[in-house]
C-alpha cells in the first residue's frame, strides 16, 4: 500500500524518488523500520526517513486518536519551509485488525490511562453512567455535555452520520458507500447511549503520501496549474485544562482543536475570529460523529451552542455554507491510522485543484481573488495532538496544460485504479533494488 500511495504522488508530481530528499512515514501498526521498507522499493538513496507515531493505539480500554498521517506532513513541511529540503515526502500506511483493538503492552499503565479515570469521574459526577468501548464513550461523553448545554440531541448525531455516508457513495476510494439514511444510522447497533455503529469510523487499510516542494522547485518543474499552497498548519498538543476543567468536550480535544485553528488562522494572516467565511471545503476529524459536532464550534465555523442549528439548516453539506468531509469523513471512506491525515490533504488538495469530479464543492472559485477559497483540515490524535491546516491554490496558480492526470493516466481524485510495475519503473531512483521490487506486491 506504501509503494501505491508513494508511486502515484510521485507521477502526479512529474519526478522521481531521487528528487527526495527527506521522507516522514507514519503508521501505528508496524514494526521500527517499516517506512524503509516501503520506501526502499523506489529506491535506496541514503535520505534521512523518520517513522512517525503521534497515536496512542486503539483498544478495547484505551482510546484511538489519530494524527500520525498529519504529523508526518508537518515535518515534511517544517523541512522546506525551513529551507532544510527542496523536496519532503510524507507517506502513512496502516494494515488494522478488524474489532475492537487490544493492547500491543498489557505489562504497563498505558499512557491514555489518566484520560480514562478522568472519564470515569465525569461520568460519576455530571453525565451519568455510559458504558462500551472506551473510544466511542468518551467521545459521546463530549457530546452529552453539549447536548445538555445547548439542546442538541442524539437525532443530530445521525444527521452528520447521514450526510457523510451521502457524501461517500461518489468516492471510489470509500470504505462503505451504503449511504444510509439518519432512521437506518438510528436503527444501527448501540455502541453505547449516544453512538450507533453507523456513527463511529471503522478499522481500516490504507495509504496516503504527498509531496511537499519550495516554490522555486514547484516552478522549475512547471507544476504551476497543480500545485496547492499550505498556507498555514500547526501542531498542537494538551493544555492542563484537558484534566483540570473535568469537561468531557475539552478530555476529546475541544480544546486543542480550538488553539490549533485560532493558531492556523492567524498564521494565514486573519485578525482574531475572522477568515472562516474564507473557508468553502472541510476535511474534519469525525472519529465518531460525537467529534464533527462539538469541531464545528471549536473551530468558529458556527457561533457558540449553535452547531446543532448548523447542521439542522444544512451548512455541513452541498449548498450550505461549508462542504464538510466531502470525501464521506473517517465514519464512511474509513480511517486507516497512519494514512488518515495525509488523505484529507489529498482530498482538499484536489477540492482546490478542482479536479474532484463528484464530490467537487461548488462555488470554490467564484470570488474575485483568483486563489479562490481556503480548504480546511483538522486532524486530531487524544493523548494528545491536532494538526489544523489551511490550504489555497498559490497566486502563482496557471489554468490549462498538462498535470498531474495526464501523468497518472486518469483523474485519480475520483478514480481508484491499481498502478502496475510500469508505473513504478517511472518513478523509481537510478539506485533501486532489483531484489526488493521482486518482492513487492501490486
Amino acid at each position: 500500500m506504501g509503494l501505491e500511495a508513494a508511486t502515484k504522488a510521485l507521477l502526479e508530481a512529474g519526478i522521481t524518488y531521487d528528487a527526495v530528499q527527506v521522507a516522514f512515514v507514519g503508521y501505528c501498526y508496524g514494526d521500527s523500520t517499516s517506512g524503509q521498507r516501503a520506501l526502499y522499493n523506489l529506491g535506496m538513496t541514503g535520505i534521512p526517513i523518520t517513522n512517525v507515531n503521534n497515536v496512542r493505539r486503539p483498544s478495547i480500554h484505551n482510546l484511538n486518536n489519530c494524527s500520525t498521517g498529519s504529523t508526518a506532513l508537518y515535518q515534511a513541511n517544517v523541512w522546506v519551509k525551513s529551507g532544510a529540503a527542496d523536496v519532503a515526502l510524507a507517506l502513512g500506511f496502516e494494515r488494522m485488525s478488524p474489532g475492537s483493538l487490544g493492547s500491543n503492552f498489557p505489562d504497563r499503565r498505558p499512557p491514555m490511562a489518566p484520560f480514562s479515570q478522568i472519564n470515569e469521574e465525569i461520568e460519576n459526577t455530571s453525565l451519568g453512567t455510559n458504558h462500551g468501548p472506551n473510544a466511542p464513550r468518551m467521545f459521546a461523553n463530549g457530546a452529552q455535555e453539549y447536548f445538555d448545554k445547548y439542546g442538541a440531541n442524539i437525532g443530530h448525531l445521525a444527521k452528520i452520520a447521514a450526510k457523510n455516508h451521502k457524501h461517500s457513495v461518489v468516492n471510489p476510494y470509500s470504505q462503505f458507500r451504503d449511504g444510509w439514511t439518519e432512521e437506518q444510522i438510528l436503527n444501527a447497533t448501540k455502541i453505547n447511549n449516544q453512538l450507533t455503529k453507523f456513527m463511529c469510523s471503522p478499522t481500516s487499510d490504507g495509504a496516503g503520501c504527498c509531496i511537499v516542494a519550495t516554490e522555486e522547485f514547484v516552478k522549475s518543474r512547471g507544476l504551476e496549474n497543480q500545485a496547492i499552497e499550505i498556507v498555514s498548519q500547526v501542531l498542537v498538543t494538551d493544555d492542563t485544562v484537558t484534566f483540570e476543567s473535568k469537561s468531557a468536550m475539552e478530555l476529546v480535544g475541544y480544546g486543542m482543536s480550538k488553539t490549533a485553528a485560532q493558531a492556523a488562522f492567524k498564521q494565514a494572516g486573519f485578525a482574531p475570529d475572522e477568515g472562516r467565511d474564507q473557508v468553502g471545503v472541510v476535511e474534519l476529524h469525525d472519529c465518531f460523529a460525537a467529534n464533527e459536532l462539538i469541531t464545528y464550534e471549536a473551530f468558529g465555523l458556527c457561533k457558540k451552542g449553535e452547531a446543532h442549528k448548523m447542521v439542522e439548516k444544512g451548512d455541513n453539506t452541498y449548498g450550505g455554507k461549508y462542504v464538510i468531509n466531502p470525501s464521506g469523513g473517517l465514519e464512511a471512506k474509513g480511517h486507516p491510522l497512519g494514512a488518515t491525515g495525509l488523505g484529507m490533504h489529498f482530498y482538499i488538495a484536489n477540492q482546490l485543484r478542482g479536479w474532484a469530479g463528484p464530490m467537487q464543492a461548488p462555488g470554490l472559485f467564484d470570488i474575485p481573488d483568483k486563489r479562490g477559497k481556503y480548504g480546511l483540515v483538522h486532524n486530531i490524535g487524544l493523548g494528545g495532538a491536532v494538526v489544523v491546516s489551511l490550504l489555497r491554490r498559490p497566486e502563482f496558480w496557471k489554468e490549462g496544460g498538462k498535470d498531474g492526470r495526464d501523468r497518472v493516466g486518469y483523474n485519480h481524485a475520483c478514480e481508484c485504479r491499481p498502478i502496475t510495475m510500469e508505473d513504478v519503473d517511472k518513478v523509481k531512483s537510478k539506485k533501486s533494488s532489483k531484489f526488493l521490487l521482486e518482492q513487492a506486491k501490486l
